[in-house]
């Protein structure tokens, strides 16, 4: 028991002192690695005096005793197994040394799908292969094992084939790169930002912020439009003047509205479009196309406003009015006498002296 104790007093003397001055001699060299390293295996160093106190103090007790060593020594082996395990474990962070040195050796971009799932592949490939150590220590036959898995593996992969095609799915989107987290997305039956890419699912957020879980079979089987990737988004509208609008002022518009949209910061300079369309039935219509030079959602409407606002005040300026939706009322075919009459309610009507009740009861008299 007085040996377990001692060494725990050496691990607080290790982790209060020893280990910070270790720390410090390391952070003092030109490699960050090295610190990064000692980080990782923090935890483990300092378990280890604990693991070393209670294999000596039950070496003691084993040898006072009589008793055989070979289960100490194996309980012994399998904590060293374990603590070295989770030390690599610590490394195998998404943010840990490895990832910095693809990132700096290969240029590899740091990414937010693709290293979070290396990161867990890693660590599960670690797991397995520290349970399959220990096991071989302790005198298990993995192999047999392994081919008793072998002949299940059918049964079980036909019961869990839509997983299966769930996670390769999702192996696929991560390696293409169809689409990452914050990326805007629309498909056949939804459109909204990516939040999450798991290994079976994908989480999209919609525009009315509702949360959809959609298994990513579904998704790399139907056509997906990326509009974060395009760059830019079209605009394209009409504009409806008053047919009163004369030549002149309809020029003027066309021409600054199209100046407008050339010197404005956000808009793309290619595929401006500014045209006098054609003569509608109750408007004078100027067509307007543009790209707005920016993928994100907030900014493209803000974009918009912004155009929306030019737009307004250059009709202001030059004094052009907006058409309104007309209907004609043709009275030929009633009677003179009902004709005068129903002239003179839609001359009130006008005038707003009268409402269109009264226009109807004065045609049923």
């Amino acid at each position: 028991m007085g040996v377990f104790v001692l060494f725990l007093l050496l691990k607080k003397i290790f982790a209060k002192y020893v280990f910070k001055i270790i720390l410090k001699l390391v952070n003092k060299t030109k490699f960050n690695a090295d610190t990064k390293i000692v980080a990782a295996f923090e935890r483990p160093l300092i378990n280890f005096f604990e693991v070393l106190g209670l294999y000596f103090a039950f070496k003691i007790l084993t040898n006072a005793f009589y008793i055989g060593h070979e289960v100490i020594n194996n309980i012994f082996s399998s904590a060293i197994i374990v603590l070295i395990s989770w030390g690599l474990y610590n490394l195998t962070g998404e943010s840990s040394l490895l990832f910095e040195r693809m990132h700096k050796a290969y240029d590899v971009k740091v990414d937010k799908i693709l290293f979070p799932f290396i990161s867990k592949t890693l660590r599960l490939i670690l797991i397995a292969l520290a349970i399959t150590i220990i096991a071989e220590k302790w005198g298990y036959n993995i192999q047999g094992f392994i081919a008793g898995l072998g002949l299940g593996g059918l049964a079980f992969a036909l019961a869990a084939k839509d997983a299966a095609a769930n996670i390769i799915a999702g192996m696929s989107i991560i390696l293409d790169k169809p689409f990452t987290i914050g990326d805007w997305v629309k498909s056949d039956v939804l459109e909204g930002s990516i939040e999450n890419i798991s290994f079976r699912t994908t989480k999209i957020r919609t525009i009315d912020e509702a949360l959809i879980i959609v298994p990513n079979s579904k998704l790399t089987n139907e056509a997906v439009t990326n509009f974060s990737r395009r760059g830019k988004r079209r605009v394209s509208f009409s504009l409806e003047l008053n047919y009163i609008t004369s030549r002149q002022k309809l020029e003027n518009c066309v021409s600054r509205v199209r100046s407008m949209l050339e010197n404005h910061p956000q808009v793309n300079k290619e595929g401006i479009l500014v045209r006098f369309d054609k003569l509608s039935a109750a408007s004078l219509d100027i067509i307007v196309c543009y790209f707005a030079d920016t993928p994100d959602f907030d900014e493209y409407f803000r974009v918009k406003e912004d155009i929306n606002f030019e737009i307004s005040d250059i009709l202001h300026q030059e004094d052009i009015l907006m058409a309104f939706p007309r209907s004609g009322i043709y009275v030929d075919s009633l009677p003179d006498e009902g004709k005068k009459d129903y002239i003179k309610s839609l001359d009130r009507l006008q005038n707003k002296d009268i409402s269109t009740e009264d226009i109807n009861e004065d045609n049923d008299k």
